[in-house]
């Protein structure tokens, strides 16, 4: 699972190639540029998408384990 560290990391490498792209002149390595960019975003969204299911998942199977349907019960809360 990937920490808030991790995302911030990856969200300022796209930040730097966002910039070599505006500072770039020649054509063909701005649409390079361009590529990794959107390559780099996308693997930030599936990253955060799948440690948002990691999250969920595992919230699921501490709210499933006997000690927590006891404190549940007994609580009168759900998870």
């Amino acid at each position: 699972m990937m920490t808030e560290r991790k995302f911030r990391e990856q969200e300022v490498q796209i930040a730097r190639y966002r910039l070599l792209e505006r500072e770039v002149t020649d054509p063909l390595a701005a649409s390079l540029l361009q590529i990794i960019i959107l390559e780099l975003e996308a693997d930030l969204q599936t990253d955060r998408e799948r440690s948002r299911e990691f999250r969920s998942v595992t919230s699921m199977s501490v709210c499933r384990s006997p000690r927590a349907r006891l404190e549940e019960e007994a609580s009168g809360t759900r998870c």
